[in-house]
């Protein structure tokens, strides 16, 4: 019988878990995890015999994984992320207007470790982790906005942090907190495909000249 791990959980994170932090109410049942269906691959869209045409497409299919609330919880409206399936209000409420690594005295950090941390006896079944837990720039937010508007922002250099579309590949392909959206820990949906196919997609957009959806 396999014998899970139990890592030590700073104290906010274990009131947070148990929802007796004070003020901020019960918590949001987590949704159980899914596969979250298959993930088209490049060649699914060698039938589209307009370059552009193919371009568009291919992103409306990597979007499924831009959108997918493991992603787009830390690209919110606002400087408060989300979190669960139903993308409620953090809890404890966080406010990151002084830093994309959380407000001075209360960071990302205190309870997002460097894996991802079970919690025994909570609806709230592991507190997600990750060595470069972190908010998205305000400039990189994406709740709200529809697939053309985010498509148009993550290739703007203005907005982006100033990666070229060589840079936004690798991004998407090698970069360890991107991944973790694969591995989201117990009670976490992941988005669909891998990192692998979601990497080659944003691949074949850029190489059919990155175009973006209406």
């Amino acid at each position: 019988m396999m014998i899970k791990r139990i890592f030590a959980i700073p104290l906010v994170a274990v009131l947070a878990a148990t929802g007796i932090v004070a003020g901020m109410g019960s918590l949001q049942t987590y949704a159980e995890p899914s596969d979250g269906g298959a993930l088209k691959s490049v060649s699914d869209f060698e039938a589209i015999a307009d370059t552009g045409a193919r371009s568009k497409a291919i992103f409306e299919e990597a979007s499924r994984v831009i959108t997918h609330p493991r992603c787009i919880n830390c690209h919110p409206a606002t400087r408060s992320p989300t979190q669960g399936e139903d993308m409620h209000p953090h809890v404890p409420l966080m406010n990151a207007t002084e830093s994309s690594l959380g407000p001075a005295g209360l960071v990302c950090s205190t309870c997002h470790g460097a894996e991802n941390r079970p919690v025994v006896g909570s609806r709230m079944k592991s507190i997600p982790g990750n060595a470069h837990w972190s908010l998205a720039p305000a400039s990189m937010a994406w709740q709200g906005l529809t697939v053309g508007d985010i498509c148009r922002q993550v290739k703007d250099t203005n907005r982006n942090g100033n990666r070229s579309l060589a840079d936004l590949i690798r991004h998407m392909g090698e970069d360890h907190l991107v991944g973790w959206a694969w591995h989201p820990g117990e009670g976490r949906s992941a988005p669909p495909g891998s990192q692998e196919t979601f990497a080659a997609l944003i691949d074949a957009w850029v190489s059919t000249g990155a175009e973006c959806p209406d």
